[in-house]
């Protein structure tokens, strides 16, 4: 049933990869004239990029080389890419459209872009590369934010407590040594009592993040009270049980569906991902069931890596929820998308007496890219009265 369901996701994304780059390809190509050598580089080009994602994705699953790393990567920035060269036609179709019932290209004729169709293919070409790259830069580089809560209860032990919380590292080809490095030492400058990872940890596939040896970099992570983390839907699309134990042998505690006090009065609970039945046929447990053996009076802090059920949090009487998984569409204008279906896309909201915050995440998927929104590592301090 698993792989049925696997094929039929994977033919859908397929099918609508290639249609989206036959439209944008279709449409440069009318730039370039029959029997030019720049039509020839382009078709070869244009093409080479478009199958690059999943031919690098397919060369990692049977032989991990410098040759799959360079498809990943160029079919990565293509995916961003893709995305606003899309967007572009497709602006331009709809001006063609209006232009038929209302002609008003005859006023920009004079313009050379439309004397001569190379240089707005070209131009386009340009500015799509320049936002890509502006986005990389951001992506690589996350900030910090901060979120002060007041817990409402007592604490003998101390009046402050230092929480890191990150989401959506996705280690892997991408998302490696130097980037993976740069997180830990910002997690490390804030010198946190406890760190917390709402899941997608690791991107699907172990075999590049075993080859880099990356969970010995995030067994660097100094912190007195520990490192937790729980799964997310990337874990369990790779294959939940090995990436959970590749974890726990680099220092992390991975909750699936338990709870752990972490200090006196703070409880940390790890839920398995919502889509645990999708891709690991096993239910996960309804909250209220792991909050049972917890006394009142507890702060409990729970790691749920989708945003889908902050209201089962607050009724459950949680004290604070973590997620992450939209990345606030990464690419802007996706994050109208995960605005439209999560309960918060990203940031801090009360539902009721619970406080949520769903961080956009400090890695990216995909397209090292990111436009609208920032990566981020989040500083929560819990106040004690």
């Amino acid at each position: 049933m698993r792989i049925i369901q696997f094929v039929i996701f994977f033919s859908i994304v397929l099918t609508v990869h290639t249609l989206i780059n036959y439209y944008i390809f279709s449409r440069g190509l009318r730039s370039f004239e029959q029997g030019s050598n720049l039509r020839l580089a382009y078709i070869i080009g244009f093409w080479f990029l478009a199958i690059s994602f999943f031919a690098g994705r397919i060369l990692e699953k049977i032989y991990l080389s410098h040759l799959s790393d360079f498809f990943t990567w160029a079919g990565s920035f293509w995916l961003a890419a893709m995305l606003y060269l899309f967007l572009a036609v497709f602006i331009i179709d709809i001006l063609r459209l209006v232009n038929y019932f209302i002609p008003f290209f005859s006023h920009f004729q004079h313009w050379i872009i439309f004397k001569k169709p190379q240089i707005l293919t070209i131009s386009i070409a340009t500015v799509v590369f320049l936002v890509v790259l502006a986005g990389h830069i951001n992506a690589i580089f996350p900030r910090l934010k901060t979120l002060d809560i007041d817990t409402g209860i007592s604490s003998v032990e101390s009046k402050k407590l230092r929480i890191v919380m990150a989401s959506d590292i996705h280690l892997g080809t991408i998302i490696s040594t130097k980037r993976v490095t740069r997180i830990v030492n910002m997690i490390n400058e804030q010198k946190p009592d406890l760190v917390l990872f709402a899941g997608d940890i690791v991107d699907e596939d172990l075999a590049p993040v075993i080859k880099q040896n990356l969970g010995a970099i995030l067994g660097t992570i100094k912190a007195p009270l520990g490192v937790i983390g729980s799964t997310g839907n990337h874990e369990y699309i790779g294959g939940a049980n090995a990436a959970v134990e590749y974890l726990r042998s680099h220092k992390i505690i991975m909750l699936r569906d338990s709870a752990m006090k972490v200090a006196e009065n703070v409880y940390v609970i790890g839920r398995d991902d919502i889509e645990s039945m999708r891709f690991g046929g096993e239910n996960r447990k309804p909250l209220s069931q792991i909050m049972e053996n917890i006394p009142e009076g507890n702060f409990v802090i729970v790691l749920d890596h989708q945003p889908r059920a902050i209201e089962e949090a607050a009724a459950a009487g949680a004290g604070l929820t973590l997620s992450g998984h939209t990345h606030h569409g990464q690419l802007w204008p996706l994050n109208y998308i995960t605005e439209s279906m999560f309960p918060l896309s990203w940031g801090h909201k009360m539902f009721g007496t619970t406080h949520a915050y769903v961080s956009s995440g400090v890695g990216s998927w995909g397209p090292p890219v990111r436009i609208g929104n920032t990566p981020e590592i989040v500083l929560i301090t819990l106040n004690f009265n």
